[in-house]
């Protein structure tokens, strides 16, 4: 009888028809492994028992013909297997390799291709400025126009060129001063190097830059007339022009529409007239292409062109309607345009005021210069609404420190719906001649480029 502990398992081995642990086996066996008396032949097949599963504690059962794998054999597929798997690791970091050398590569010649791009763009940009400073320099070689666009008249003839300033007082001009003193600027370096007015200084000009290169889909004109002479409107028409042609990239135009002796072409540094704007009505056609235009133009420095009211002799006159035409014809070529007109109320003044889409207005910052302007002011409110709305008013400081309140004064005229910004005196604009915007004082550079903005804006509202 089986004990109370192994119970259980004795009786499965004895179902099995197995031998119990512990107990001896059968006695000895005859042939074929079977076991001496029992009967053989064919009535009693030889059986053997079925072995123990490892379910119950037995080691696992080997059939027939198989053999357990050696630990050597194991291992050695461990190695190979581990082989393979370096190996695939290693062909993928050479496929990563190779990607990257790719993407390098194909980064290298974008960049290549780019460069050659810009290369190409800048110089068919010099080829361009090379044919427009040939077909500028023809007028300047005693060569007449092309017969092309001759006037069909007999009585016009070339006129011969002139230089702006004559060469025994060439050497009178003293030399340029800046205009802040030394002590202004090395104050204003420090300033702006313990604070953090250089940030704000920043973000200004890319707003103003901005603004300035806009795009036009019409040429805009801008017209600066004042009351009386010597308020700086020629000074302001010299800086509105060189900052338009510094931040353009299209071609820029500065008019003198004033023939009495005007001092437009001696602030922008022309050295010779030749054609003027009473010459151009007869000159210029429809069919003329912006090179054949230039031809008879003074080039500045940048993109812009000067087109003078005289060549400083007394007694030149312009008609209304000369001036009407001359600017209507311009209008397509130029994308902005600066007039110097006359003082008013003279009458091209007021064509070019009326025509204009944005107009500046100087007076001298004094009790005079604001009393008249604010009167003109009052007169223009009178005229369609846009007029007012489209004009700025420059106070221009011909002293150091005038005897002025410029905020009273300028709150005084803004009441009538115009504009009013102060251009602060400049020893250098204040000595005359030519304007050299490096020797200007950081003020007056602030002051002019906001101004072009502004009367620029204004502009861009009237189509």
């Amino acid at each position: 009888m089986p004990n109370a502990e192994n119970w259980q398992g004795d009786v499965l081995r004895d179902l099995r028809g197995a031998t119990p642990q512990g107990t001896p086996q059968q006695g000895p066996q005859g042939p074929a492994g079977q076991p001496q008396g029992a009967p053989a032949g064919p009535g009693f097949p030889t059986q053997s028992a079925p072995a123990p599963e490892a379910d119950y504690g037995y080691p696992p059962v080997q059939h027939p013909g198989h053999q357990a794998a050696p630990a050597e054999q194991y291992q050695q597929a461990e190695q190979y297997r581990a082989q393979q798997y370096q190996q695939q690791e290693q062909h993928q970091a050479q496929q990563a390799q190779q990607y990257q050398a790719q993407q390098g590569q194909q980064a290298q010649q974008a960049q290549q291709y780019q460069a050659d791009q810009y290369q190409a763009q800048q110089y068919q940009a010099q080829q361009a400025q090379a044919q427009a400073q040939a077909q500028h320099a023809q007028p300047y070689q005693g060569q007449q126009p092309r017969a092309a666009y001759t006037p069909s008249t007999s009585a016009h003839r070339t006129p011969d060129s002139r230089p702006v300033v004559d060469k025994s007082l060439v050497t009178a001009g003293r030399k340029p001063r800046h205009g802040q003193s030394f002590a202004s600027r090395a104050t204003r370096a420090v300033r702006r190097t313990v604070s953090s007015s250089a940030a704000k200084e920043v973000a200004e000009i890319t707003r103003v830059a901005e603004v300035l290169q806009q795009p036009v889909t019409t040429g805009r004109q801008i017209a600066v007339t004042s009351i009386r002479g010597g308020a700086g409107k020629t000074t302001v028409a010299a800086l509105l022009g060189t900052t338009y042609a510094h931040y353009r990239q299209d071609p820029v135009l500065v008019v003198e529409a004033d023939p009495a002796l005007g001092s437009l072409p001696l602030r922008l540094g022309a050295e010779s007239l030749r054609w003027t704007i009473g010459d151009f009505a007869d000159i210029v056609e429809p069919q003329m292409s912006l090179l054949d235009i230039t031809g008879y133009l003074v080039q500045l420095p940048g993109n812009a062109w000067l087109l003078p009211g005289s060549q400083g002799q007394i007694g030149a006159m312009l008609g209304s309607r000369a001036y009407e035409g001359v600017m209507v014809s311009l209008r397509r070529y130029f994308g902005v345009t600066v007039v110097d007109c006359e003082t008013l109320p003279a009458e091209v003044a007021r064509v070019a005021l009326s025509a204009a889409q944005a107009r500046i207005l100087t007076a001298p910052a004094t009790l005079e210069g604001v009393t008249s302007t604010y009167s003109v002011l009052q007169w223009m409110q009178g005229l369609p609404k846009h007029v007012i709305a489209g004009t700025v008013v420059v106070l221009t400081e011909l002293v150091p420190h005038p005897g002025l309140d410029l905020d009273e004064a300028a709150e005084k005229l803004r009441s009538t719906g115009a504009s009013v910004q102060v251009l602060p005196y400049d020893r250098h604009l204040a000595a005359g001649g030519l304007i050299r915007t490096e020797l200007l004082a950081h003020s007056t550079r602030e002051a002019a480029t906001r101004l072009a903005a502004d009367v620029f804006q204004l502009s861009q509202k009237r189509h």
